[in-house]
């Protein structure tokens, strides 16, 4: 009864921003929001701001507005518009005070957030300009903007119900289409006002900061979008693209005619040792398999296979943000994992071992084993299905293997590198760097499995081309992530080990810093000024 009690005075006088924070202080004492310990991470904000005001007193450089949805996000863009404040730009910090983004919230409960969020902002409120969508008039949205909304939650939709057709009745489809439009008609209000030169966005694919990227490239804004890997004191950055989407192709186009060094050759080849043995190396924060290497001859034991070729096949997280929107001829993975097995199953002159992402564990839709066996309830004898939890290493497959199909993994990067012919079905950042086999189309997807079973030696990439597979590798792993001080999975921790005088101070940080405000990428002569998308 008091539970329901304290609802129906929360929904009541919870209407008012006032009360809503006026219960954030009284009730609640004040205390943090979120359901994170965000007290150690925003607690360096006043000694921050203090350095930027120290460092920049009168900025004059670009106006740069940064954008964020998720408290997480928030603090770490704060850290990022302090950073550039004290490098001399205009910043402006537009928020929206969601703590859970899978999870619908009372409109009273996101004021409480955003009171918290403010009186966490406050020391640095001169700096940071702090702009809350919540309570920002909204605009009209145009049809342009209205498609952009519903794509957007499309996306939301299949990531977070890792499913690759959205349920438009769904009640999380409904949730997020309704948080999206209203993110759409606050921040376009907070762009005419701001008029900046730049805007910072984390992702820049999905939920809210999807939308913010999308409307700022319709009016012509130059955007920053910037995410993280598993490497630490590093970030990926994209000028007027989506960052996860790893366009690569300017980088590759400056460093590919460039040779490596010998110290660069051992890097790579460290690296990839480590990937394979599942261990921790260098700055990389994660391990890549369930076990360490057998060989390939127990892997031909476990699973039953023969002496005929061996095809195999790599798949992604169905949802995940890297499968997102990297169709190329077939409508999803799905689809084209269906279409594969159901191809392989009338050959049976070949080995197919199809190896599920050991990625499935961590997540909770449905796996790609199903899509498997719906499409052959009973598998032939010579298909083989490793589910995501199997202990056996990817890369004692690869060893045996004639051939590698994948859609955008990165397995298959490392199968070229292997010296296998590759076969990409989706727009991934290594297709179309000329050491992997790239079909448009169904029909010629299809003739190329047609020659590969025929003959797979036949289509092994030259040895130029896997040198240039390993050349790649290294500018992917190496060259493409910037050096960065805060990760965000690491935030406290940095926070620490880089104050921001510190990180102000590293020249190898500076020119990262410089990219964020619209400044060129190492493999760019000068920015580009690219047209709206």
């Amino acid at each position: 009864m008091k539970s329901v009690l304290k609802t129906l005075v929360k929904d009541v006088v919870g209407r008012s921003p006032l009360a809503a924070e006026l219960y954030w202080q009284l009730y609640e004492n004040g205390k943090p929001l979120g359901g994170q310990n965000v007290e150690e991470v925003v607690s360096v904000l006043p000694k921050w701001a203090e350095v930027a005001r120290r460092r920049s007193p009168n900025p004059n450089g670009k106006r740069v507005l940064l954008f964020a949805s998720l408290t997480h996000w928030l603090v770490h863009t704060a850290y990022i518009g302090l950073a550039l404040r004290a490098r001399g730009e205009s910043v402006s910090l537009a928020f929206l005070p969601y703590h859970k983004w899978k999870r619908p919230r009372e409109r009273f409960d996101l004021l409480r957030m955003d009171a918290y969020t403010r009186h966490f902002l406050a020391p640095a409120a001169d700096l940071l300009n702090p702009i809350s969508l919540l309570r920002a008039r909204r605009s009209p949205l145009t049809p342009e903007a209205e498609a952009l909304v519903r794509r957007i939650t499309e996306l939301d939709a299949q990531y977070g119900l890792q499913v690759e057709t959205a349920p438009t009745d769904h009640p999380f489809y409904k949730m997020r289409l309704e948080r999206n439009r209203l993110a759409a008609e606050a921040f376009l209000t907070v762009l005419k006002a701001q008029k900046p030169d730049v805007v910072i966005i984390p992702n820049g694919s999905i939920l809210e900061m999807g939308v913010a990227y999308g409307l700022a490239r319709q009016a012509g804004i130059t955007a920053i979008t910037y995410e993280f890997g598993e490497q630490r004191d590093r970030v990926w950055l994209a000028r007027n693209d989506k960052i996860m989407l790893q366009d690569t192709t300017a980088m590759w186009q400056a460093y590919r005619d460039k040779p490596l060094t010998e110290e660069q050759w051992e890097k790579v080849r460290a690296l990839f040792e480590a990937r394979r043995g599942g261990a921790l190396w260098a700055n990389f924060a994660r391990r890549w398999q369930n076990a360490p290497p057998a060989s390939g001859n127990a892997v031909r034991t476990a699973l039953h296979l023969d002496e005929r070729p061996i095809f195999l096949l790599a798949t992604n997280v169905q949802g995940d943000s890297l499968t997102l929107e990297r169709e190329v001829f077939s409508q999803s993975m799905s689809e084209w994992l269906r279409e594969t097995v159901r191809y392989f199953a009338k050959r049976p002159n070949v080995q197919l071992v199809v190896r599920i992402h050991p990625g499935e564990q961590m997540v909770d839709g449905a796996s790609l084993a199903e899509v498997v066996r719906a499409a052959l309830p009973e598998l032939p004898e010579n298909i083989h299905l490793v589910p995501a939890d199997s202990k056996i290493n990817t890369y004692d497959i690869l060893e045996i293997a004639a051939a590698g199909l994948v859609f955008t993994t990165t397995v298959g990067l490392e199968m070229a590198m292997s010296g296998l012919p590759v076969v990409v079905a989706g727009k991934t950042h290594y297709r179309d760097r000329g050491f992997t086999l790239d079909p448009n189309s169904w029909d010629e997807y299809f003739a190329l499995l047609d020659k590969l079973t025929a003959a797979p030696e036949a289509l092994r990439p030259t040895e130029e081309q896997v040198k240039l597979a390993w050349k790649y590798a290294y500018h992917f792993f190496f060259d493409y992530p910037q050096p960065f001080p805060w990760h965000l999975v690491y935030l406290q921790e940095d926070a620490r080990r880089w104050p921001l005088e510190k990180a102000l101070d590293e020249p190898e940080f500076a020119p990262t810093f410089a990219a964020f405000a619209g400044g060129a990428l190492p493999w760019e002569k000068t920015p580009p000024h690219g047209e709206p998308s």
